[in-house]
């Protein structure tokens, strides 16, 4: 018996077309939830319309704060309801701090921080008026160590954690779970173009010496999306490996 029900369930999952995202999607669409996600690369919104024609798509990017309270609203429209909210959409602008440049650093908040927090908002909006969902933000390791040459993402990662933690403060009584999953080093393409010696180095300082996979993400956040998490709010859940032990 699947312990996690999902079926029929309203998933709007950010950045879901590759990476991280794409396991989330993949994970959620086989226990049949319902859902829409946004891309930005035309290729892989294509590939989803193709592989899973009962997902609901939109190229969208998260720059455009304006027109963010539109797009959950197309999310709710599109799929009758919004039960589950995953903002997993990022991007890295990596620089040393000295010659980070503005644009840089406020690229990576705008779309890493400010965009999750106005997802978040406005889906908490519509949520309250059924008193209940679930709201999963995506944040990172170096979120909490830090990491040379990403004071940009590192800090919109912390800040998505700190975030969390007052929104689920604030919606808890409207049953409106608000908590975080923390990756470590996540076996993905981009990792894939990492120098084999310093990922070698890399796996020597994970206890469990390996890389982390997708599944171990959507694994983590299909529970956090599930009745089995019903009196989990407020939390980060570490997905590392045991790199970084909070």
């Amino acid at each position: 018996m699947n312990l996690i029900n999902l079926k029929n369930k309203k998933v709007f999952i950010t950045g879901g077309t590759a990476g991280i995202g794409l396991s989330i999607l993949e994970s959620f669409y086989k226990l049949e939830a319902e859902i829409f996600t946004i891309g930005t690369n035309h290729e892989n919104l294509k590939t989803i319309q193709s592989n899973f024609p009962k997902i609901k798509t939109s190229n969208f990017n998260l720059e455009n704060h304006q027109k963010i309270e539109e797009l959950v609203k197309e999310a709710k429209e599109k799929l009758g309801g919004l039960d589950i909210v995953i903002n997993n959409a990022g991007i890295t602008k990596d620089n040393l701090a000295i010659r980070m440049s503005d644009e840089e650093w406020n690229k990576v908040i705008n779309i890493n921080l400010t965009a999750v927090f106005l997802v978040c908002k406005y889906s908490i909006k519509a949520m309250m008026k059924q008193d209940a969902g679930s709201i999963i933000n995506i944040s990172s390791i170096v979120g909490h160590t830090g990491n040379f040459g990403q004071a940009n993402y590192s800090s919109a990662k912390a800040g998505i954690v700190a975030m969390s933690k007052s929104l689920a403060k604030e919606y808890a009584k409207k049953n409106i779970r608000v908590n975080c999953i923390s990756p470590g080093f996540i076996d993905t393409k981009m990792t894939k173009n990492i120098n084999e010696e310093f990922k070698k180095k890399l796996i020597e300082n994970i206890p469990l010496g390996k890389l982390g996979t997708g599944n171990d993400i959507a694994n983590c956040a299909l529970f956090l999306a599930s009745e089995l998490s019903s009196y989990i709010t407020g939390e980060t859940i570490h997905v590392n490996g045991g790199m970084y032990m909070a």
